[in-house]
């Protein structure tokens, strides 16, 4: 139970250091282009998907290359500055919640915009204010440092006199003649600078119009085109009332975005050191520890701080001093060990005071009792790889100060829930036989897999054969055997029975031999494979039905076949009906097994007029040629017995609705040519029309009124006339002819038109070109065409 909850803890922790780099990289973006949020994450997808990345590793590559905005730092910095505070660890609070300083060798990934850029920014800030000798060149330091990401255009410091008032000590971007006219400022209310060291907090002027309404608070002498449009005044606090203000300037209007206002309150903070050395008081090394503490932190590993609350005069902690610190603490300037002694902790890491961990501090001074964090994980550069590492963070009080440490979790447990899962996921187990010892262990998910209680302990490796079901115990009793005697590995499954029915288990196992060569200890594990062999039962039965079925319907489309050509005797040559030349085919789909229900007729009447019949009954199979059948013969009779063609029809009709042997629904299309009159009388239930060639063009025959057979129980059916001339050529044809995939069924009505009119001949056997030119690829429907022409006049 403990390692699960671990490993969960350790889940949540990479999901919540993910997201954070995630934010970090969209953070950059902003800060770099002033794009919204969600067009920063569209552009790091769109460059994940462009360099096939995921997205966290497109994330860490930008943060990583992003050059920080002002890494540049004038004359004072070395070329090199840049590169070393980008690879400056991150300290305590910087980072990630709680963030520790990694061990040497281990840095910090870089971050760019958001919270993350400032740590980049504030560290080169702070390297350059080493180098800062005066109050006037920490001015010129920041103006120079806070232009690009803050927009400052002048910066002014402002000391507080004992007598109440304000006196200049530096400014940058601020004329001389301007600089001396605010030299000395009285102690009068309104004046921004000194509410906010009165306040101890920052003062953000921001509308020049509202801030100046019934006040000259904001206006500098000097200034009558209001140069500078919106204003930070911010007092320097470090660990006693703050005495420093400063002034950012600058010459656009409108609020200081939340970004730079976090950023200006650093900037304020890692100014306190630097003042006051300016002070050249001492009092800051007061209270160091004795070099004995010194020596012994030398020796610590990992990061480790000593620290001394500094109070108000309310009693509160305004601050701590560093009295001691280990090697391995690294603060946002990249000063380590002895070189923090002295400082403030707000100094070397601005941010920590926004998180828990500074209350937890304030906890342990006033209960005594030790504090702990809540272990969180944070992304490290680890030999040139990203590493997700977890920390925790103790503080215990020792004396009036806190010993506090960073901790790096040991990754043992992480390891044992890992194996754990794999083992859940994987449905195996793993298990061990000492020979030597007679001791067994199993891991928890053999005795799962087994159904055993664990109270009983493993089972020794000679008898785990009878745990198979009888048929399987000999095989396994041989692999056993063999690894025994000869040291043979062996992989046999098995079955065995459990109260859920037969489970099928897989044991692997190996042994590992002595000096003699003698097997003295078995490694193997066991793995469920019912799920897999029960899938495999499934295909093989669903194969051996697929197979018994396929014969069936084969012996059904030889039956049918059979019994179609039967019903429907092709000629072998075409024939003359009342003075017409006929041709017929039909051709047989060559997909699937079923016969189809397309069917012709073409006869001679009592009387000498000629009947044509085309149709085509839905389905496939033993009951669509029964319909056939049934329909091509009825037909014939009724009109042989002097029905009209629309009479046929809706009899027809009502033989399909009402017989329950018949199939479905049908569709036809019944003609009577009269050829004294060469007269050609037709009607449709739903077919598709005839094609008439004449002269060399093509055309469809208007349809007369006509619904699909058996589906209506008052059809109303037309008949129509068309009268034929010598050299006519008349088409009618099932849909299988003009039917092709993807193509609606106009486009191959006007293909059919187009293939006839190139072929105009009298020849016989010319269906059969037209035929090949429209039936290309596999034919999925059956295929029924009768071709009648009208012989032209002799000459």
């Amino acid at each position: 139970m403990v390692a699960r909850q671990r490993a969960e803890l350790d889940r949540l922790q990479e999901r919540v250091a993910t997201s954070a780099v995630i934010e970090r990289a969209k953070g950059a973006l902003m800060a770099l282009t002033g794009c919204s949020p969600e067009a920063a994450h569209e552009e790091l997808l769109q460059r994940a998907r462009a360099s096939s990345r995921t997205l966290v590793e497109e994330c860490w590559i930008t943060l990583g290359t992003l050059v920080p905005p002002l890494a540049h730092t004038g004359g004072a910095t070395a070329p090199d500055s840049a590169a070393t505070v980008s690879a400056a660890p991150a300290g305590p609070g910087l980072g990630s919640t709680r963030g520790p300083a990694p061990s040497p060798g281990v840095v910090a990934a870089p971050a760019a915009g958001g919270p993350g850029g400032d740590s980049a920014v504030l560290a080169i800030l702070g390297r350059a204010l080493v180098r800062a000798g005066t109050p006037h060149d920490l001015a010129h330091c920041l103006r120079e440092h806070l232009a690009e990401p803050v927009g400052a255009d002048a910066v002014i410091l402002y000391r507080r006199l004992p007598a109440g008032g304000l006196e200049l000590i530096g400014h940058a971007g601020v004329d001389d003649t301007l600089a001396d006219q605010w030299r000395h400022v009285p102690p009068l209310s309104g004046v921004p600078a000194l509410d906010a060291l009165d306040a101890g907090e920052p003062r953000w002027l921001e509308d020049l119009a509202a801030d100046a309404e019934g006040s000259e608070r904001h206006l500098l002498i000097g200034d009558p085109a209001e140069q500078w449009r919106s204003r930070a005044w911010l007092p320097v606090v470090g660990g006693s009332p703050a005495h420093v203000a400063i002034g950012v300037l600058r010459s656009r209007g409108g609020p200081f975005s939340p970004h730079a206002r976090e950023l200006l309150r650093g900037a304020a903070r890692l100014c306190a050191g630097r003042l006051r050395a300016f002070d050249a008081r001492p009092e800051h090394l007061t209270g160091s520890a004795p070099d004995e503490v010194h020596a012994l932190f030398e020796a610590l590993p990992g990061t480790t701080l000593l620290l001394t609350p500094l109070r108000s005069a309310s009693g509160e902690v305004e601050d701590y001093r560093i009295d001691a610190a280990s090697p391995q603490t690294v603060d946002v300037t990249g000063r380590s060990g002895r070189e923090l002694t002295g400082l403030r902790i707000l100094e070397c890491w601005p941010a920590v005071a926004e998180e828990p961990l500074w209350q937890g501090w304030l906890g342990v001074l006033d209960t005594g009792e030790p504090y702990e964090s809540e272990p969180y994980a944070q992304q490290e550069l680890v030999a040139g790889a990203q590493e997700l590492s977890t920390y925790s963070v103790r503080a215990c009080r020792v004396g009036d100060g806190l010993l506090v440490t960073w901790l790096r979790q040991d990754s043992s447990d992480r390891q044992e829930q890992r194996l754990a899962d794999l083992q859940r996921l994987g449905r195996l187990g793993w298990a061990t036989w000492n020979l030597v010892t007679r001791e067994a262990v199993w891991s928890s998910q053999v005795y799962a897999l087994f159904e055993r209680d664990p109270v009983h302990g493993p089972v020794r490796l000679e008898e785990l054969p009878k745990l198979a079901l009888p048929e399987d115990e000999p095989a396994l009793a041989r692999a056993v055997r063999e690894l025994l005697d000869a040291g043979k590995q062996f992989d046999v499954p098995f079955r065995l029975r459990t109260s859920s029915g037969v489970r099928h288990l897989r044991a692997v196992a190996e042994a590992v031999a002595d000096a003699a060569g003698t097997p003295a200890e078995v490694h193997g594990f066991v793995q469920d494979l019912t799920a897999q062999r029960s899938a495999e039962l499934a295909l093989v039965e669903s194969e051996r039905a697929m197979l018994t079925q396929h014969g069936i319907l084969q012996a059904e489309r030889t039956l049918a076949g059979r019994l179609q050509h039967a019903l429907l005797p092709l000629p072998r040559r075409p024939v003359r009906l009342a003075g017409l030349g006929v041709d017929l085919a039909y051709l047989p789909a060559e997909s699937g097994i079923h016969v189809g229900g397309d069917w012709f007729s073409a006869i001679e009447l009592p009387g000498g007029d000629a009947l044509f019949v085309v149709g085509d009954v839905a389905g496939h199979g033993i009951d669509a040629v029964a319909t056939m059948a049934q329909l091509r013969f009825t037909a014939k009779g009724m009109i042989f017995t002097g029905s009209s063609l629309t009479g046929a029809l809706a009899r027809l009709n009502t033989l399909l609705l009402h017989s329950r042997d018949t199939h479905g629904t049908a569709t036809m299309v019944l003609a009577r040519y009269q050829p004294d009159e060469h007269r050609l009388l037709w009607a449709q239930a739903g077919h598709l029309p005839p094609l008439l060639l004449r002269r060399g063009e093509a055309r469809y025959l208007e349809r007369p009124r006509g619904v699909l057979l058996g589906a209506s129980e008052t059809p109303h059916f037309e008949e129509a006339e068309c009268r034929l001339e010598p050299g006519d050529r008349l088409l009618l044809f099932t849909d299988g002819l003009v039917e092709r995939p993807g193509e609606s069924i106009q486009d191959g009505l006007q293909r059919l038109a187009e293939a006839a009119a190139a072929r105009r001949t009298d020849a016989p056997g010319s269906l059969g070109p037209l035929l090949t030119a429209m039936l290309k690829g596999e034919r999925r429907d059956d295929v029924c065409v009768l071709d009648i022409r009208v012989p032209a006049e002799p000459s």
